[in-house]
């Protein structure tokens, strides 16, 4: 059982290319644990952690409507930013500068095998990363992700998230806003759900810019200690 985590910080990324690069690391644990069942070996399967941040880019889950977008490919174009149609869980939402984006590539036989308390244990990492900035992050029943004021009319999420696991190996993961220009969430209905906000950590502390890579050690040493792991 490998808890160790492969960490690396991809900096500004397009999306696709990370995306492929995702497919790769997932293709590479996914074919050593096929090998380990076909030659009955116990080869330990390695974890992976990508930070990104992505240039604008819209991204739809694969049980998505395409109706949450809402603009023309055209004003897509005008506005800088791609769209992709993508194989994770969840709706549309946005990535842009001013984002943690956080991939886990994590075979969770090396940790659990739960879907539903891998997705809690994500919020909890950033729920707790919000506490010691003194801001209450909370879950929304039903709805994925980490929010601010649940139960409110002032109800607004600061981290989306949406994964896709086969074989108990993991890959796409959150996107938390710190820095992020929340004009461009107007273009979409984020995650499908209509009628409630979206905020980031800059606004919520009312400063014109968080350090992020203040926030990203915050992030992992909350990861590391909810999944009982050593990042390397």
């Amino acid at each position: 059982m490998n808890k160790t985590i492969k960490l690396q910080d991809l900096g500004n990324k397009d999306f696709k290319e990370t995306w492929d690069y995702q497919e790769q690391l997932f293709k590479q644990v996914i074919d050593l644990k096929i090998q380990n069942r076909r030659d009955n070996t116990n080869l330990e399967t390695p974890n992976f952690f990508l930070f990104v941040a992505h240039p604008h880019v819209y991204t739809l889950g694969k049980s998505g409507n395409i109706s949450n977008l809402l603009l023309s490919e055209k004003q897509l174009e005008q506005k800088g930013a791609t769209f992709h149609k993508i194989n994770r869980g969840g709706d549309i939402t946005y990535h842009g500068p001013g984002q943690i984006v956080g991939y886990p590539i994590l075979d969770l036989e090396n940790f659990f095998t739960d879907i539903h308390k891998y997705l809690r244990y994500l919020e909890q990492a950033i729920i707790l990363t919000l506490a010691e900035y003194h801001i209450i992050g909370q879950r929304s029943d039903g709805e994925t992700g980490v929010w601010l004021d649940v139960g409110t009319p002032l109800a607004r999420k600061i981290c989306a998230m949406g994964v896709r696991a086969s074989r108990w190996i993991t890959m796409h993961g959150f996107a938390f806003n710190i820095n992020t220009d929340l004009t461009f969430f107007d273009a979409i209905i984020p995650c499908g759900i209509s009628g409630k906000a979206v905020t980031s950590l800059h606004v919520e502390l009312g400063v014109k810019k968080v350090d992020e890579f203040e926030v990203k050690e915050k992030i992992k040493k909350h990861f590391s200690n909810l999944f009982e792991s050593e990042f390397i």
